[in-house]
């Protein structure tokens, strides 16, 4: 099956997307001009827009009529709250990503407590877990399960200090629109406390979260242990 091909919109969002993110255009810059982007990028008004319209949604720039679009800059919050994504948030140099469980396909009947449907039980899920540290301390432990719905080749890639949220979106046009999480307070297991190298009953909290995006009927679900001695939990969701 071959891999879906991003539209010429989509393909200028993240170009500029990414000179955001690496600092090349800095908040308060501006942005090249609607016919500057058009001539630069070999595209139509309306791909440039709707590009632009998308950064907007994002909240990387803001359009004022006569000054043109200003960069906002990242997103920000530690990102775990944030639809930004935690690596987005934080940033690759102080974000390292361990892969626990490489992705593998397997059986589900439900998700952290919320519903599937029955074609998502029957295709199986994308499980796979993941040890995320910031500047070498483990703060984040996670579980995630995807439907196999139309992601092809998703279980050989690179996931080592790599962005969940930039594979789908880069590779699958898959976006994070929304969600719900629950938020438990709970003590450090066994396995918790080699993740973290804490003591047993060490406070830690557990969001469980399902994750809505821009394709239709398709969302995701993750298990997330924080430990929150040394960061707290922000951003917006």
């Amino acid at each position: 099956m071959a891999l879906n091909v991003a539209p010429q919109y989509r393909r200028l969002y993240e170009k500029l997307r990414s000179l955001m993110e690496d600092g090349t255009y800095q908040r308060g810059d501006l942005l090249p001009s609607e016919n500057e982007l058009c001539a630069a990028h070999h595209l139509t008004r309306p791909t440039v827009r709707k590009a632009l319209d998308l950064l907007v949604n994002d909240g990387f720039i803001l359009r004022h009529q006569g000054k043109g679009s200003i960069v906002q800059g990242r997103p920000k919050g530690i990102g775990i709250l944030s639809l930004s994504g935690t690596t987005s948030a934080i940033g690759k140099d102080h974000l390292k990503t361990m892969i626990i469980v490489k992705p593998g396909i397997r059986s589900w009947k439900h998700a952290f407590g919320y519903e599937i449907t029955e074609r998502e039980k029957s295709l199986g899920c994308i499980y796979m877990e993941r040890l995320r540290l910031i500047n070498d301390t483990p703060v984040f432990y996670d579980i995630t399960m995807i439907p196999n719905l139309n992601l092809p080749r998703f279980t050989s890639r690179n996931f080592e200090n790599r962005s969940l949220f930039e594979i789908l979106r880069k590779h699958y046009q898959i976006q994070v629109k929304g969600g719900e999480q629950k938020i438990l307070a709970i003590a450090a297991d066994q396995r918790i406390q080699e993740h973290f190298k804490v003591k047993r009953n060490h406070p830690i909290l557990r969001l469980d979260r399902r994750m809505e995006t821009n394709r239709p009927g398709f969302s995701f679900f993750s298990q997330i242990y924080c430990n929150t001695e040394d960061y707290s939990l922000i951003g917006r969701f």
